[in-house]
């Protein structure tokens, strides 16, 4: 599921929050042929074979040349042909990229001198203990410590750097202590299949405990008892998470009960805790559909309480503080209401609003503490924390300057009189500020620090509205240096567009090594991400998907009639559901793009979409459409996927990379996209797709290896643009 399912985070999740980083009309040219990489002195390009393939839809017949890329025992590709041409394009992408090699260390080396070798987070309190990681100086993953907060030595409780040693790939999922402090239960995916293993360490011997919880999402919780784990179990054959076990320390996994076991292959179960610690929380749901079950934490067997039967687009997620439930509903209002119910009778005819609908007003999430809770919503497009009292009484924390993204930070304990903040803007490097609620005072503990140097004056940003051709006004973030040559200089949009998933304007220090040559990036906050409310959110989404993808064309030829550059001189990125941006307006305006980046895109919507045995597919229906039952769904989807939309036409130079090991974007929807592109497009522009054969949607793991692929996006862009 996209959201939370309760107000609390894990200690891994809480605490690694600060170290993120956000992703982040005139006559037109056609994009030119990247002149910096002659594609004469290449080695010819991979040539992909097509092989007959039809199936037939609402009487339709699709043929699909490359379908036989999709290796018939995935998740498992060992089929020869298959792994031949996935070779064949890794190494074609190393011989564009090899007269690049000393740029590409280069900025690769810019983009490390920028991260904090020795970076460390702040110290988070939790009981007895103060939690914090540090990065030792060369390290590719984090160690985990506490200290006592009366004082005494320091413990290591987890070591990344150990775990991942002979590893290509290693993700720490959930990390959790038992609530009398005394074990860590975490989770690990070493192969970015997003498979967790969960394991025990006794914190106060160093021992791992025998017990191994294999395949689940990664999410872990402990019951009152600190001896019983709750987690959410994927399906062995599929990745769906679909039952909540819980799993008594010293006992056979195969053993573990079942608390909850989701019947429908469109919805997906999860599992967290209130912020309380007094209730296990059990969420099942789609994109738009969740449902509610809660369980003591003193008594994880119970059997489960639902707060409100599932309603097709009812999305609801529950907190717990003062002997009740604070809910965030959208049961009467597209966005969201908070409602309470007692504890002992949370149902839904029980729930009483707290806080209404107020035009532009959009909640986006809820914590509750111990006196009080705190509103994480968006006003009017801006991010606001709102703090209400139980009494009632509230405000909302001001922030210094007029754009930015605020959300709240690591916060684990529950009786408190601060809260933690993280804030940045498009100029500001992440900050972690603690919020007295006593004075209303802002204490600032941790600015993000740039070793190689930042000097934030030497940067400007701005927010402007473009005219998309509906009338819509699409919000756009612009960062740039203060010397950008505005009107001629090269501009790169990124976007997403999809989930609800609002793109905020945040800081990047990667971002600098192309506002540092010369490069303005604008962030399109296009329709199907929800940056203005859960409507923006609906106005791209299904029938009205489209809107998507004109809006972004349409940011693109603002950015050109009000000066900011010129024809053909704008570059784009995006990635999975931005992907399939990205293959959308490459096929509606080609000559609009300089170059293109598609990361795992999702671009074979309409074959996707028409399998439900890949475990996604009927959990995406509520977004894309149902195109199996519903012909104007095929249609539409038909319409505008962009694999099925490639022509004999110009494209713009593009680079595309996918995972081999994804669950999310199967590996053959970018291989396939690439193949076809290949055999039809009339230009000679560089194409290039490289798969991770060791990796996942997310790309390599360790904080230095994905900073490679940066570099090596940034390297293709500066190819494009004719810059090296």
């Amino acid at each position: 599921m996209k959201k939370p399912l309760s107000g609390a985070l894990g200690l891994a999740a809480a605490l690694a929050l600060a170290a993120c980083e956000p992703q982040t009309a005139q006559d037109e040219e056609t994009a030119p042929v990247d002149e910096a990489t002659p594609i004469a002195s290449l080695p010819a390009p991979p040539v992909a074979a097509q092989r007959p393939h039809e199936v037939s839809h609402h009487g339709v017949t699709l043929t699909d040349p490359y379908n036989w890329l999709r290796d018939p025992d995935y998740p498992e590709v060992d089929d020869e042909d298959v792994l031949a041409y996935l070779k064949a394009e890794n190494a074609y992408f190393e011989a564009a990229m090899a007269p690049h090699a000393a740029l590409t260390e280069e900025i690769f080396e810019e983009l490390k001198g920028r991260i904090k070798e020795d970076d460390s987070s702040v110290p988070l309190k939790d009981g007895d203990w103060l939690y914090q990681w540090r990065f030792e100086t060369g390290a590719q993953y984090r160690k985990w410590y506490r200290t006592p907060v009366a004082g005494g030595k320091e413990q290591l409780i987890l070591d990344e750097p150990a775990l991942a040693e002979g590893k290509d790939y290693f993700r720490l999922g959930a990390m959790n202590v038992s609530p009398d402090g005394k074990l860590l239960a975490w989770s690990a995916d070493t192969d970015g299949s997003e498979y967790f293993t969960v394991r025990v360490k006794n914190l106060e011997t160093g021992e791992v405990l025998a017990d191994e919880i294999p395949a689940t999402i990664g999410e872990v919780v402990w019951a009152k008892d600190n001896a019983t784990l709750i987690y959410a179990e994927l399906m062995a054959e599929r990745w769906r998470p679909y039952r909540i076990r819980a799993h008594k320390l010293g006992t056979p996994v195969a053993d573990d009960p079942v608390l909850y076991e989701e019947p429908d292959l469109g919805f997906f179960a999860g599992v967290g805790i209130t912020h309380s610690r007094d209730f296990i929380v059990i969420g099942s749901g789609d994109n738009v559909t969740t449902e509610v079950r809660v369980v003591p934490a003193a008594d994880p067997l119970a059997a489960p309480t639902l707060l409100a039967a599932r309603q097709p687009g009812h999305e609801y997620y529950a907190d717990h503080a003062d002997g009740r439930f604070f809910i965030r509903t959208n049961d009467e209002v597209a966005d969201f209401r908070i409602v309470t119910a007692p504890e002992d009778a949370p149902a839904r005819e029980n729930w009483q609003e707290l806080i209404g609908a107020t035009p532009g007003q959009y909640l986006q999430g809820l914590t509750a503490f111990k006196d009080f809770i705190v509103v994480e919503e968006r006003l009017n497009g801006l991010d606001q924390i709102r703090i209400r009292n139980h009494a009632g009484d509230e405000h909302r924390v001001e922030f210094p300057e007029a754009a930015y993204r605020a959300s709240l930070g690591a916060n684990a304990e529950f009786d408190v009189g601060e809260i933690r903040i993280d804030y940045e803007s498009m100029v500001t490097p992440d900050t972690v500020f603690d919020y007295r609620l006593e004075d209303r005072q802002l204490t600032t503990r941790k600015v993000q620090e740039i070793p190689s140097g930042y000097d934030a004056s030497q940067y400007a940003t701005e927010r402007v509205m473009a005219s998309a051709r509906d009338g819509a006004l699409i919000p756009v973030s612009i960062v740039y240096r203060k010397d950008f040559a505005k009107g001629t200089g090269p501009v790169h949009q990124y976007g997403y567009g999809a989930y609800a998933y609002g793109l905020s304007p945040s800081f990047s220090s990667a971002r600098l090594s192309l506002l540092d040559r010369g490069f303005a990036y604008a962030i399109a906050h296009v329709r199907g991400g929800d940056e203005l409310g859960r409507q923006w959110y609906l106005d791209g989404k299904l029938e009205k998907r489209t809107n998507t993808f004109n809006d972004f064309v349409d940011v693109a030829r603002f950015l050109v009639a009000e000066g900011w550059t010129t024809a053909g001189n704008v570059s784009a990125s995006g990635g999975s559901a931005g992907g399939e941006l990205m293959g959308a307006v490459i096929n509606q305006a080609p000559e609009v793009w300089r170059g293109v980046v598609a990361h795992v895109p999702f671009v074979d919507v309409l074959n996707t979409m028409l399998d439900d045995t890949l475990p996604l597919t009927p959990l995406e229906w509520p977004e894309w459409g149902n195109p199996i039952e519903d012909k104007a769904a095929f249609d539409l989807i038909r319409s505008y996927s962009p694999y099925d939309n490639v022509e004999a036409k110009a494209y713009p130079p593009l680079l595309i990379t996918g995972g081999l090991n994804d669950p999310r974007v199967t590996y053959w929807e970018p291989t396939k996209w690439a193949a076809k592109l290949r055999a039809t497009k009339t230009d000679d522009n560089l194409l290039l797709l490289k798969t991770n054969m060791g990796a996942g949607h997310g790309g390599k793991s360790g904080r230095f290896e994905s900073l490679r692929e940066v570099a090596e996006e940034y390297v293709f862009l500066l190819m494009a643009f004719g810059r090296v």
